[in-house]
């Protein structure tokens, strides 16, 4: 229970979610069944006196000429995504591009990419409610106390700051929610699948030794035509015309950015197609191989996958600096006793216990581990507390300071941490040469990475393409 949990990987998501997804459920009308034709509203009509009524003072009723509020731009499956809502996350989008000097496409453009974005995420949705999965008030609440932490906020603070620019602090809550939602859904659906051999370890890491000089960082972009699942021979050759077209337009010096924003599928389009860092040797062999071949500043030719064609834009080449011949970790074998709020026992009656507790150790009236069987509100209690060998980034944050802190055989006082309130003990230290273990857990993890790259592309492409979508006109 007290290991780093999935959940701390959300800050980063979470706070950018917090910059660039306000636009949210300003308004949603009742979806019609999948295939059913939309009804057209019929126009109010005006009696004939309404002419003259507007002269004698009194107001005419509506007519033909009335805007509508809202109306639905776009069915989901059985939800609907309306105008207002596209537009609010237009107003957002736009000035998050403005903020960081993006380039920005054409109004047009820009519309068709949020929407493209949004049914995407509706559609994931759905698919992680149908699966049941649930994010309780609890964690939100942790994930969202983490986002302000992050931002140097606190909870309070970061509330009245968002509802100062106008986004009220439940839709940015729910944001968070679907957020986690999703993560979680992409979890089951795509990270639990990806698995990496032995066997291919052994194999990279035996062609890492013979390229170690060799490994390199390389910045990109990317522009990418998306290819259905499923595609006719005619879509594809379409699609094939896109990427022909776009390289044209690159060959005779259009911008990247510009058309990345204006032209690619994926969902860093908006942002210029920038992706960024990456280890080449992580990205999938096609992608390294021409990038090693190009200097800053040029692209590859159109590559090929199975979710589309791409095209990449090298924007910086550098070493990557190699790693000690050694790897020595110091690990900490540590108990601890977890007690933890509760609507029966408050933070003050918690803190009152562990420090009975504590004395109760120093008296001589009971061992650490006989205490922690006895009080510990965790599955290690029936282990005395004991936690086992713990490596660095075993344990959250609170929990690490403070046992580093401590000596062999010294409890702590009480520390906090998301878990609870505890008392902790260190048993005993060692250090342990790991270089080896580690070698294969990197290397596993950029055999993952490659992996799930194309997984998790090819894995939203078919949420999109299974979606039932209808597109409505504006009436």
């Amino acid at each position: 229970m007290m290991r780093t949990t999935r959940l701390q990987s959300l800050q980063l998501a979470a706070a950018l979610l917090c910059a660039i997804s306000a636009g949210q459920a300003l308004a949603q009308a009742a979806a019609p069944a999948a295939g059913t034709p939309a009804a057209k509203t019929p126009a109010a009509t005006a009696p004939a006196a309404a002419t003259p009524a507007a002269s004698s003072g009194f107001l005419p009723p509506a007519s033909a000429n009335a805007k509508v509020v809202d109306s639905i731009q776009v069915v989901v499956n059985d939800e609907v995504i309306t105008r207002n809502e596209v537009a609010g996350r237009m107003v957002q989008v736009t000035a998050n591009m403005k903020a960081r000097n993006a380039q920005m496409p054409d109004t047009a453009t820009m519309e068709r990419q949020v929407l493209e974005a949004m049914i995407v995420e509706r559609a994931q949705l759905q698919l992680a409610k149908e699966m049941g999965v649930k994010v309780d008030d609890r964690t939100l609440d942790a994930t969202i106390g983490r986002i302000a932490e992050n931002q140097k906020l606190s909870v309070q603070d970061m509330r009245n700051q968002m509802e100062k620019e106008g986004m009220p602090f439940s839709r940015f809550r729910e944001d968070i929610r679907n957020e986690i939602m999703m993560q979680r859904l992409r979890e089951h659906e795509v990270d639990s699948k990806v698995q990496v051999s032995e066997a291919e370890i052994d194999t990279y890491m035996a062609a890492a030794k013979a390229a170690a000089a060799d490994r390199i960082e390389v910045n990109i972009a990317q522009i990418l035509v998306r290819v259905p699942e499923n595609a006719s021979p005619e879509q594809i050759a379409a699609r094939a015309a896109r990427a022909e077209e776009v390289m044209r337009q690159l060959r005779t010096g259009a911008d990247f950015a510009r058309m990345a924003s204006t032209y690619s599928d994926a969902p860093d389009a908006l942002k210029g197609g920038d992706i960024g860092w990456r280890d080449a040797d992580r990205l999938p062999p096609n992608f390294s191989t021409e990038l090693r071949k190009l200097e800053a500043g040029q692209v590859t030719p159109i590559l090929k996958t199975n979710v589309g064609f791409h095209i990449l834009k090298l924007a910086g080449k550098r070493s990557l600096a190699s790693e000690a011949d050694k790897a020595v970790v110091e690990q900490t074998r540590a108990r601890h006793i977890l007690l933890k709020v509760t609507p029966t026992m408050t933070e003050g009656e918690v803190k009152r216990k562990l420090l009975e507790i504590k004395e109760k150790m120093a008296n001589n009236a009971g061992t650490f581990e006989e205490l922690a069987r006895q009080y510990s509100q965790d599955g290690s209690a029936t282990k005395g507390g004991d936690l086992g060998w713990l490596y660095p980034g075993d344990t959250v944050p609170e929990f690490e300071t403070a046992m580093n802190a401590l000596k062999p055989g010294d409890t702590s006082d009480i520390v906090q941490s998301p878990f609870g309130f505890h008392l902790i003990q260190v048993v005993e230290r060692k250090s342990e040469d790991v270089t080896q273990q580690k070698e294969r857990n990197v290397a596993r993890q950029v055999l993952r990475d490659r992996k799930m790259q194309e997984a998790m592309e090819d894995w939203m492409r078919q949420v999109r393409d299974r979606a039932y979508v209808e597109f409505r006109e504006e009436q």
